[in-house]
């Protein structure tokens, strides 16, 4: 031991050295980690963003299968319904197949009179003939249902206006501080807005008066036929309203358009919409000439202009619906009471873990997929199992 004691004081070590070399791994290690970080960060984004592999798959095989069979356009009995206004109309914009699928599906089961229900699906040109095909193939009890190209619409009997995309419901990340202790916990609640395309919605529909606007990524768990006994007077727009966020916390998105600082923000999801009012307010008018005056560089900042566009066009024209009709936060929110999600008139599934996707909170699945179709040949043949 004497010996090893003496050998290690006759070796100077240079204590700078190994300062710096600590430093160094430090160093590397901090930068790795922020690497990961972003990587993370990053593959989160394009995972929340992009449409599995298996449902690309689903869409190409139902487009390619529409082709091939000899009936493209069967004789639907059922599309005098379309425009009499006796029959309670859905309008559920969206890309994803099975989406809109689980949202007609729920909102059929959860109906006392499925055959008085009328479901209108605006797609793009892209997934126009996989919805088609899908949607024939498919029957939800005695409800109608059509599929409609909003491209080709827009480009054939309105290309004056410039909203010639399809643009789905926009969702905007809010950030909630107390007023009481402003330096406390925040809170981060998914705001889902109209985008630019829901505000043709009334010339598309010219001969209806009322409909009730879904989104594509909710549930419906209860009857909604009562929305249609709803006297909104005036308004336009029945939303559920959420305070937490004013256009006075807003202004420096709103430019120099004149505002109401105290008017709260709603949220899309189940909107119940009054298309005689909204025509008789001129709100698509009013919307084109405030996209206008906004000025945006490219197409992300085209889709953020929906989120003040919307809040001013809607000024004073909201419906407030009770808050009980939709729970949302289940594709942001950990910590949503189970009870309470099963007994939701709606669910919601705002935020970036869609139900479809692997990021999907698997607690919360399980609501979607009870009214997912099961059996289908093109989803076993595509492996599609959210």
């Amino acid at each position: 031991m004497e010996q090893v004691i003496a050998r290690a004081k006759s070796c100077t070590v240079d204590c700078n050295n190994v300062d710096r070399k600590l430093r160094q791994i430090l160093d590397m290690t901090v930068d790795e980690a922020h690497f990961h970080m972003k990587q993370s960060a990053f593959l989160y984004n394009l995972g929340a963003q992009t449409l599995p592999k298996s449902h690309h798959c689903l869409s190409m095989r139902l487009t390619l299968e529409y082709f091939k069979s000899s009936s493209l356009d069967s004789d639907d009995s059922t599309s005098r319904k379309f425009n009499d206004l006796k029959y309670k109309h859905y309008v559920i914009l969206s890309k994803n197949v099975l989406a809109a699928s689980v949202v007609i599906n729920s909102t059929v089961s959860s109906s006392k009179e499925p055959g008085s229900l009328v479901f209108h699906i605006l797609t793009d040109a892209q997934t126009f003939y996989a919805m088609k095909h899908w949607f024939t193939r498919n029957s939800y009890k005695k409800a109608a249902l059509r599929v409609i190209n909003y491209e080709g619409v827009i480009l054939e009997k309105m290309p004056k206006y410039s909203i010639q995309k399809l643009y789905l419901p926009e969702e905007f990340r809010v950030l909630i501080r107390s007023i009481k202790q402003p330096t406390g916990n925040t809170r981060m609640k998914y705001l889902s807005m109209f985008s630019h395309s829901h505000f043709l919605i009334p010339e598309i529909f010219k001969n209806l008066n009322k409909v009730v606007v879904l989104d594509d990524d909710v549930v419906i768990q209860h009857d909604l036929s009562f929305l249609w006994n709803i006297d909104m007077g005036d308004k336009v727009n029945g939303a559920i309203e959420f305070c937490g966020q004013t256009l006075d916390q807003v202004r420096n998105l709103l430019g120099k358009t004149a505002y109401d600082p105290k008017s709260c923000a709603w949220m899309s999801g189940v909107n119940l919409i009054n298309l005689d009012k909204w025509r008789e307010h001129n709100i698509t008018e009013n919307y084109l000439l405030l996209m206008k005056k906004f000025k945006y560089k490219d197409k992300e900042s085209l889709r953020a202009a929906a989120f003040p566009l919307s809040l001013l066009s809607f000024q004073h024209l909201i419906y407030p619906l009770d808050e009980k009709l939709t729970l949302a936060g289940l594709g942001c929110d950990y910590g949503i009471d189970e009870e309470v999600a099963w007994k939701s008139a709606s669910l919601h599934y705002n935020g970036n873990m869609k139900p479809w996707l692997e990021l999907g909170i698997p607690d919360y699945k399980k609501h979607w997929k009870r009214f997912l179709i099961r059996g289908d040949r093109f989803m076993e043949g595509c492996n599609v199992n959210p």
